[in-house]
């Protein structure tokens, strides 16, 4: 649990460290501005208020109900700033946050890129199964190797796969095991934990082999060598370039049964509470295996296509990429804010699980900037 024991000692640093272990600043893309955009993460915090955006009206309700900690889906500041007057909402927006002593969060791209995160939302809304990641990344991985005393073998994979080591797909505590007989020989200023110094030792050990990401790898290896007896551990690591499964853009998955192209879409207005969809021409008659990406995603087009999705379901598309279809694809553009509208929920749900005895509460503030007659 990611809480202390005293309400009044919540810090923002408390919620951000929870925030991170799930979807870790390093995901960002190169553009993103995540993390902690107003505040200092010792900044003691009352209640968070959890919001899609960052708006002027958005920072008065926080003020309203007294909430010191604002927690968004999209940064507000992205380019460089070199003053700060009023002409602007955002300017307007940074003065009235740091008046009122309002932290600011944001959790973008970092949200995106993670298998349970603003994506995996939107299947579970639509009602997908067997979903995976439309477009993983590759080279954020590393193969960890090190050799153990084999009698510490277990207590020391337990403790690496317990800092996140070992998950491959739908699978955890992963591991390559190779027995052998290690040797060493510590010099005159050693303290060896089996033998004496300067005396050869020859030790029944394993060689333990163990996929990390990499944003868990300083954890695993802190973790590892913690656990590990040896005085001077032998490990290393190799980075890869394996396509990593749970790390990427989109999502796409499968209806528990196949639908009528006009049913589903009536499904998906329903189920993302929509007012309109803007779609190309419906060329199947029947959907079944569904591609999603929140936010604007007509970069994963292609991909969604070559990955045979019956409809790929995004926002922003631009008219001229409404014809890249191509005959091949239905592309569902529900709107960028109605896309991600539900991850202010999905937020909440992991901070509550968390953090059981803290008060957050969910913006009413309509944010979308796009409006319809």
């Amino acid at each position: 649990m990611y809480e202390r024991i005293l309400h009044n000692l919540m810090q923002i640093k408390d919620i951000t460290t929870f925030l991170e272990s799930w979807a870790p600043l390093s995901l960002q893309e190169p553009y993103d501005n995540s993390g902690l955009l107003i505040g200092e993460k010792s900044d003691p915090v009352s209640q968070a208020l959890i919001t899609l955006d960052i708006t002027e009206d958005v920072i008065d309700e926080a003020i309203e109900t007294d909430s010191n900690f604002i927690i968004a889906h999209h940064p507000f500041i992205f380019k460089g700033i070199k003053g700060i007057g009023n002409s602007h909402w955002i300017d307007r927006c940074i003065r009235k946050a740091i008046k009122h002593d309002i932290g600011i969060y944001a959790i973008h791209t970092n949200l995106d890129n993670v298998h349970t995160g603003v994506n995996h939302k939107i299947a579970e809304k639509i009602g997908l199964k067997k979903v995976s990641i439309l477009n993983p990344k590759t080279s954020t991985l590393s193969k960890v190797t090190v050799f153990v005393p084999t009698d510490d073998k277990q207590k020391i994979l337990d403790a690496m796969f317990a800092a996140g080591a070992g998950n491959i797909g739908k699978y955890d505590r992963c591991s390559f095991q190779l027995e052998g007989m290690g040797t060493f020989r510590g010099n005159e200023t050693s303290n060896p934990t089996i033998g004496k110094a300067g005396e050869e030792q020859q030790v029944n050990e394993t060689r333990i082999e163990v996929l990390v990401p990499d944003f868990r790898l300083n954890d695993v290896i802190s973790t590892m060598t913690h656990a590990h007896p040896y005085e001077e551990v032998a490990y290393y690591i190799n980075p890869l370039t394996n396509v990593n499964q749970e790390i990427g853009s989109g999502m796409i998955g499968e209806l528990v049964t196949e639908m009528t192209i006009k049913d589903f879409l009536v499904h998906l207005k329903k189920q993302m509470n929509l007012h309109i969809i803007r779609h190309t021409k419906l060329v199947k008659k029947e959907v079944r295996t569904i591609a999603i990406c929140g936010g604007s995603g007509s970069f994963l087009l292609s991909q969604a296509i070559r990955r045979k999705a019956d409809i790929f379901i995004t926002g922003d598309f631009k008219y001229h990429d409404f014809f890249e279809a191509n005959g091949d694809i239905i592309i569902a553009d529900i709107g960028h804010y109605e896309s991600e509208v539900f991850t202010k929920e999905l937020i909440l749900d992991a901070l509550t699980k968390n953090f059981t005895n803290f008060a957050f509460r969910l913006s009413k503030v309509d944010t979308n900037p796009i409006k319809y007659l």
